[in-house]
C-alpha cells in the first residue's frame, strides 16, 4: 500500500498541497512557541538597577505573611510599612542612613513616565553628572537622559523647577532628581532606605523585626515593579500557550477536512481497488501512509521554517512590549523534537476519520456516475456532532448554575469556541443544504439561470459545501467570540460604572500621587456641593483556612459615599458602614449582614469587622468598602461631588477647578474610565486571529483548487450547452461567494452562542448591558475569506478553460 499511496501523491499532489502547508507552518509555530517557552524558562536572574552600587538595601514590611496548615500564605500589601523610627536611629549608629522616596512626576514637555527622587539616592544607581551640577535649592532638579537641559525652566504638577543639571539615562526610568528636603515635603512617606554599613551589622540591628535586608542580587527587589520580567514573560506563555493551542486545532481542522473531501472525491478510486480485492484494511492502511508521507517532511519543513522565525518573533514581542527588553532565544533542541512529532500526531489525528470512510468504500462506487452527494452524515459524525453540542449545552448550563462569574475569565471564552465550533462543524453538512436553499432563494428569483444553478450546484454538493465553510466557520467564529467577548466584558464595565455613579460631578488629581490634605479641605468647603473623598486601597481575608485572597477596596465615610454612589446592595445598608464594619460583595466567603469576618488591612494590620452590606458580585470589580480609619496609608484620589439643593453647577464647577484637580462631569467620567483591552491581550488575539486566517487561506486554497479540477468536465458541459467563458466564471464566483456566505453564517451562529452565555452570565452576575458583536472586523474577515475563495476558484477553472470544451468534456478523471 506504500507504493500506492506514493503514486497517489505523485498524480494527485495538488491534493496534499493544502495539508502540507498547514502541517508545515503548524509545526513551525509550535517550535518558536516551545523554544520561547524554554528560553522563558532559563531566563536570566534580573539585576538590581536603583541600587545596584548600593552597599546594604533595608524595606519597610510590604509583604504579608499568614500561616496556614499547607503553609504560609502571601500577598503583596497595598500599602507598605515605613521603616520604624528607633530601627532608623539604631541604623544611624552603624553609617550613613538615605531615606529613599519615589513618587510621580508630569512635565510639559518630558516623558510621560516621569518619577522623582531625592538626589542623595543618585549615587546607588550610579548617576552621574555630565552637564551641569546637583541641585540645591527647592526649585531646582537634575534629569536624566536629554529631553531638557541646564539652565530651562520646566512647568510640572509639583510647581516650575529649573533644571540644573543632566545625568546619562540607565534606561531603566525617565528620572528627575530634588534635593533631600524637597523630595520629603512631596512624598513624606518612605519605605525603604540604603545604609552604607556591614550587612551584618544592619541584620543585626533589625532583628526580630519584620524588615527585609537586601543584599546581592536581592537588591533588585527594591526596585519599583521586581517582578515585572516575571510577569511579561508568564503573560507572553500565556499568549503562546493559547496560540499553540489554536494552531494545533486549526491544524487537525484543516487536515482533517482535507483529506475528508479528499476521500469523498475518490470514491470510484477507492471502488476500484476493492474490485481489484483490495481489503477495507488495505484501503485504510493506504489513507494512513498517505498522511504519514505528507506529515514527515512537512514537520521537517515547519522545523527549518521555526528555527529562520524564531529569532523573529522574539524581537517582535520585545519591540511590542510583550516580553523584557533582554530576552532572546536559548539554544535548545527538545522544542524541535516536541514541534516534529506533534506535527506528525496530527496528521495521523486529521486522518482518522477519513480513513475509516475510505475502507468502507464498497466495490460498486467504481459504477458510480452521479455527482449528487448522499448520506453526507455517518452515524459517527452524527454521535461527535450531537455529542460535542450537548457537551458544550450542559458545560455551560453547569457554569451558569454554580459560578456565572467563571465564564468572564480569558481562558474560558477563548476555548470555549472551539468546542462549539468543531460541533456546528462536525454537524455542517445537515446545515448547508437548508442554509444553502435559504441564502440563494432572492438570486434564485432573478433572471436567467445563474442563481438557480448557483443554488443547485451548492446544495447537491454537500461535501464539498461544508469543505469549503468550515475554515470561514472557524475564522468567523474566533473573530467574534474573542473580540465580541471583550468588547461586551468592556461594555458590561462601563454600564457598572454609569449606574453606580450618582455624583453630578468627579474630581481627579493631575497626578498618580492623590490629593494633599489641604487641597481635599478646599474641594470639602465648596458651597453647594455633597462632597465625598475615597481613597484606594486592600483587604486580605484567609479563606476556607487555606487561600489568602486580596480584595481591593475603596476608602469613604459612609453619609457622603451613600449620597454620591448607588451601591449593587443585595442586603444591608451603606449608611451602617463605620470604623468597625466593612461592605462586602458576594464573592466572600463569608457574606451575610451581622457576621464578623477576620481581614488584614492594607497594611497588614488583623483587624475583625461587621459586615454592614453585601453588594453582588457584578464583573469582579465591585470591591470591599471601610472607612478611612481601616485603610491607613491611603491618600485620597477621587472626590465624587453631588449638587445641594439650589446649587448652581456652573458655579460649583468653578468653585472645583478653583480648588484643585481635573473636574469631570458624570458622563465624562464614565468615558475616562471605560475599560480597554490591554495591549498583551490585544497582540495574543491579533495572533490567535492571525493564525485562523492564515490556515483559512490555505484551506481555502487548497479546496477550491481541488473542488475545481474535479469539476472540469461539469464546466466543460456548460460551454457546450452555449454558456461563454465568462458566464462559467461568474457562476464559479456565484458558488463560492454564496458559500462563503454559509460558513459566515454558521460562524455568526457559534459566536452568537457563545456570547449568548457571556450575556447570561452577566445578568446572572445583576449586571444587564448589551452584547456587542465586532461586526467591522466580521465583515472584514467575511471579506478576505471571499477574495481568497473567488480567487482560487476563478483562476484554475479560468486555466483550465484554455483548452477546448470537447476536450474537457472527455478527460479521464
Amino acid at each position: 500500500m506504500l507504493s500506492v499511496a506514493l503514486r497517489t501523491l505523485r498524480t494527485r499532489w495538488v491534493t496534499f498541497v493544502g495539508s502540507f502547508v498547514a502541517l508545515s507552518l503548524g509545526v513551525a509555530l509550535l517550535a518558536v512557541m516551545g523554544l520561547a517557552l524554554a528560553s522563558s524558562l532559563d531566563a536570566p536572574e534580573r539585576q538590581p538597577e536603583r541600587f545596584a552600587a548600593a552597599p546594604v538595601v533595608v524595606q519597610g514590611q510590604d509583604t504579608l505573611s499568614v500561616p496556614t496548615p499547607i503553609g504560609d500564605r502571601t500577598q503583596k500589601l497595598a500599602h507598605p510599612r515605613a521603616v520604624p523610627e528607633e530601627t532608623v536611629a539604631k541604623l544611624r549608629r552603624l553609617g550613613t542612613v538615605v531615606a529613599d522616596r519615589s513618587f510621580a512626576v508630569r512635565a510639559a514637555k518630558g516623558p510621560g513616565d516621569l518619577v522623582g527622587h531625592p538626589w542623595s539616592t543618585a549615587a546607588f544607581a550610579p548617576y552621574e553628572i555630565d552637564a551641569g551640577r546637583a541641585p540645591r535649592a527647592a526649585d531646582e532638579v537634575v534629569v536624566t537622559g536629554d529631553w531638557a537641559r541646564p539652565g530651562e525652566h520646566v512647568t510640572t504638577d509639583r510647581g516650575t523647577v529649573a533644571v540644573v543639571g543632566t545625568v546619562a539615562s540607565r534606561g531603566f526610568e525617565d528620572a528627575v532628581f530634588y534635593t533631600d528636603s524637597r523630595a520629603a515635603e512631596l512624598s513624606p512617606k518612605s519605605t525603604q532606605l540604603v545604609v552604607e554599613a556591614d550587612a551584618a551589622a544592619v541584620r543585626g540591628a533589625v532583628g526580630g523585626q519584620d524588615l527585609q535586608v537586601l543584599t546581592g542580587t536581592d537588591r533588585r527587589l527594591a526596585d519599583a515593579d521586581p517582578d515585572r520580567d516575571s510577569e511579561a514573560l508568564t503573560a507572553m506563555n500565556a499568549r503562546f500557550g493559547t496560540a499553540g493551542g489554536v494552531t494545533a486545532f486549526v491544524s487537525v481542522f484543516v487536515v482533517a477536512s482535507t483529506f475528508a473531501f479528499a476521500v469523498a472525491q475518490r470514491r470510484r478510486e477507492f471502488g476500484l481497488l476493492r474490485t481489484a480485492g483490495a481489503t477495507p484494511g488495505q484501503i485504510r492502511r493506504m489513507v494512513f501512509a498517505e498522511a504519514l508521507v505528507v506529515g514527515v517532511p512537512a514537520s521537517a519543513a515547519g522545523c527549518v521554517l521555526g528555527a529562520y522565525g524564531a529569532p523573529k518573533l522574539a524581537a517582535w514581542v520585545v519591540d511590542g512590549g510583550l516580553a523584557p527588553s533582554w530576552f532572546t532565544l536559548g539554544d535548545f533542541t527538545w522544542p524541535y523534537h516536541m514541534a516534529f512529532w506533534t506535527g506528525l500526531l496530527v496528521a495521523l489525528l486529521g486522518v482518522i476519520a477519513a480513513s475509516w470512510r475510505a475502507g468502507r468504500t464498497g466495490p460498486t462506487q467504481a459504477l458510480r456516475e452521479a455527482s449528487v452527494d448522499t448520506k453526507a452524515m455517518t452515524w459517527g459524525r452524527w454521535l461527535c456532532g450531537a455529542g460535542l453540542l450537548l457537551t458544550a449545552a450542559v458545560t455551560l448550563g453547569l457554569a451558569l448554575v454554580t459560578d456565572p462569574g467563571e465564564l468572564l475569565h480569558r481562558k474560558t471564552y477563548v476555548s470555549r469556541p472551539m468546542l462549539l465550533i468543531t460541533a456546528i462543524a462536525l454537524l455542517a453538512p445537515i446545515l448547508v443544504g437548508p442554509l444553502t436553499r435559504l441564502i440563494a432563494w432572492l438570486p434564485a428569483q432573478l433572471p436567467g439561470a445563474g442563481g438557480m444553478l448557483v443554488r443547485e450546484n451548492a446544495a447537491a454538493g454537500i461535501r464539498r459545501t461544508a469543505a469549503i465553510a468550515a475554515p470561514v466557520l472557524v475564522t468567523v467564529a474566533l473573530a467574534g467570540s474573542l473580540l465580541g467577548a471583550t468588547a461586551t466584558l468592556n461594555e458590561a464595565k462601563a454600564t457598572e460604572t454609569r449606574e453606580q455613579t450618582a455624583a453630578s460631578f468627579v474630581v481627579i488629581p493631575a497626578g498618580d500621587a492623590g490629593f494633599d490634605a489641604a487641597t481635599v479641605k478646599k474641594l470639602e468647603a465648596v458651597k453647594g456641593a455633597v462632597v465625598s473623598t475615597t481613597s484606594s486601597s486592600a483587604v486580605y481575608v484567609l479563606e476556607e483556612g487555606v487561600a489568602l485572597i486580596k480584595s481591593e477596596a475603596r476608602a469613604a465615610e459612609a453619609d457622603p459615599l451613600a449620597k454620591t454612589v448607588h451601591l449593587p446592595l443585595a442586603a444591608g445598608k451603606v449608611s451602617d458602614l463605620d470604623d468597625d464594619s466593612i461592605i462586602v460583595n458576594e464573592e466572600w466567603e463569608k457574606h451575610t449582614v451581622g457576621q464578623s469576618v477576620d481581614v488584614w488591612l492594607g497594611d497588614g494590620t488583623k483587624k475583625s469587622l461587621r459586615i454592614a452590606a453585601v453588594m453582588t458580585t457584578g464583573t469582579g470589580n465591585n470591591g470591599a468598602y471601610v472607612t478611612p480609619t481601616n485603610a491607613p496609608g491611603a491618600s485620597v484620589d477621587r472626590v465624587d461631588v453631588a449638587l445641594g439643593d439650589g446649587a448652581d453647577p456652573a458655579a460649583v464647577t468653578a468653585a472645583l477647578t478653583k480648588a484643585g484637580g481635573h473636574v469631570l462631569t458624570k458622563d465624562q467620567w464614565v468615558r475616562a474610565s471605560y475599560p480597554e483591552t490591554n495591549r498583551t491581550t490585544r497582540y495574543g488575539f491579533m495572533l490567535v486571529l492571525g493564525i485562523a486566517l492564515l490556515y483559512t487561506g490555505i484551506s481555502l486554497a487548497n479546496t477550491m483548487v481541488m473542488a475545481t479540477s474535479d469539476r472540469v468536465r461539469d464546466l466543460a458541459v456548460l460551454r457546450l450547452a452555449g454558456a461563454t467563458q465568462w458566464q462559467v466564471l461568474r457562476l464559479v464566483a456565484g458558488e463560492e461567494l454564496m458559500v462563503v456566505a454559509v460558513g459566515g453564517v454558521l460562524g455568526l451562529l457559534v459566536a452568537g452562542l457563545n456570547l449568548a452565555g457571556m450575556w447570561s452570565a452577566l445578568g446572572l452576575l445583576s449586571v444587564w448591558s448589551p452584547v456587542e458583536m465586532p461586526w467591522a472586523e466580521l465583515g472584514a474577515t467575511v471579506g478576505a475569506c471571499a477574495v481568497l475563495a473567488v480567487v482560487f476558484s476563478v483562476a484554475p477553472a479560468g486555466l483550465a478553460m484554455r483548452r477546448r470544451a470537447v476536450e474537457l468534456a472527455g478527460m479521464r478523471e
